[in-house]
């Protein structure tokens, strides 16, 4: 039985996130311009998409640009804006047909014009779509999330729309991006960094965690895969034993 079929009749998580990192450091690697990094990068979120598709795993969370990055150059910053763009436009008729739901986890107001309004497109194309989420975490930031979830329990506090006892962890979720959504399962993270930077400090609290040195132009499919196998090995006790 290849690794595949071993996938398959395990249980597959309900919500994947991805912190996809490497890019920059595998163009280096090859002694390539950095955009032909990110181009490569661009072309796994594909196949991510299109295998998240045939192991009908129903979240797919990627980070694709956190609000710390709009503090790179800014012509780094204008290509993967682009790229974005590109991604979009390239992918989105195979995203629709396959009831694909594309969301935004992020301020869509610190865009360019041109990546906002395609991001919008795509939005309200695939708004009806169920068989797949994909949240597109941009312009993201977990602790810019939580602080904007704190204000937003404030101002009901003050407008006297809820009560303090009625604050708890299960209501403080409504109040985040992630709302309507179950919590990652599984967190995938390449290019040998072991840190969150930033990236669902609220949801991550009992997801199980995978690191691996692959880096991200190089995750392909059985990348994934590993993943997904890892994941299956793993008893989640969520701190009761």
């Amino acid at each position: 039985m290849d690794l595949e079929e071993q996938v398959k009749k395990g249980n597959i998580p309900e919500h994947v996130a991805v912190i996809m990192d490497g890019n920059r450091r595998w163009a280096k690697k090859h002694m390539i311009p950095t955009t032909l990094g990110h181009k490569e990068g661009a072309l796994r979120v594909v196949d991510l998409v299109r295998t998240c598709v045939e192991l009908d795993i129903k979240y797919l969370t990627i980070y694709a640009f956190s609000t710390e990055n709009w503090g790179r150059e800014k012509p780094e910053v204008d290509y993967l804006m682009n790229l974005l763009v590109e991604f979009v436009k390239k992918e989105l008729n195979y995203i629709h047909e396959n009831n694909v739901r594309i969301r935004l986890l992020g301020n869509s107001d610190d865009l360019p014009e041109k990546t906002k309004k395609e991001v919008e497109r795509s939005i309200e194309l695939t708004k009806n779509n169920t068989k797949l989420n994909l949240n597109i975490a941009l312009s993201y930031g977990s602790r810019t999330e939580i602080t904007d979830a704190v204000k937003k329990i404030i101002t009901e506090y003050e407008n006297n729309k809820i009560n303090i006892e009625e604050i708890n962890e299960e209501s403080f979720k409504k109040y985040l991006l992630t709302h309507d959504m179950p919590d990652p399962d599984l967190l995938i993270r390449t290019s040998g960094e072991m840190r969150l930077s930033n990236f669902l400090l609220y949801q991550l609290a009992y997801t199980e965690f995978y690191f691996t040195d692959v880096m991200w132009p190089e995750f392909n499919k059985d990348e994934f895969l590993k993943a997904i196998y890892y994941f299956q090995t793993r008893k989640r006790r969520y701190g009761k034993n």
